[in-house]
């Protein structure tokens, strides 16, 4: 994974309503300390904070009933 001032920059892409998608793989640094990796291609990270897999998406956000 390219790092420092040379690197290319990932593209994120944030989606209405739905999660925040970035180019992987991902390593991830929690308010807590502990670090949560996605070695996918592209990585859903949850932006509502209903998924039960968080930081990444699940699909949850899907499940609101908006009126």
């Amino acid at each position: 994974m390219p790092t420092g001032r040379n690197a290319e920059p990932r593209k994120v892409t944030l989606v209405d309503g739905g999660p925040v998608l970035l180019e992987g793989p991902v390593e991830l640094e929690m308010p807590d300390g502990t670090v949560a990796r996605s070695d996918r291609f592209m990585v859903a990270l949850c932006a509502c904070r209903r998924s039960k897999r968080y930081p990444f998406c699940d699909t949850s956000h899907r499940k609101r009933v908006r009126n």
